[in-house]
């Protein structure tokens, strides 16, 4: 059984951590019950060094997954 309370609280923590790091907007944020992980796609689209540079703020362990069609993506397990 998926524990959605947790993924919820999970998606606030990575939107806070978005909103300080890097100021942009969240184009989207949802879990993937194929991946069994969070999925984040920035509104804008984040240089290598940035990239790094957010993967490190986040609490848990992150995953970048390339460039979306609005943004740079990421991956959380969950």
């Amino acid at each position: 059984m998926t524990d959605f309370d947790s993924i919820w609280r999970t998606q606030d923590e990575i939107r806070t951590v978005v909103d300080a790091a890097v100021g942009c907007g969240i184009w989207n944020l949802s879990y993937s019950e194929r991946l069994d992980a969070i999925e984040l796609e920035l509104a804008t689209h984040l240089d290598e060094d940035a990239v790094s540079d957010l993967c490190c703020q986040f609490p848990l362990a992150c995953d970048y997954d390339g460039e979306g069609a609005r943004g740079s993506k990421f991956v959380f397990g969950v």
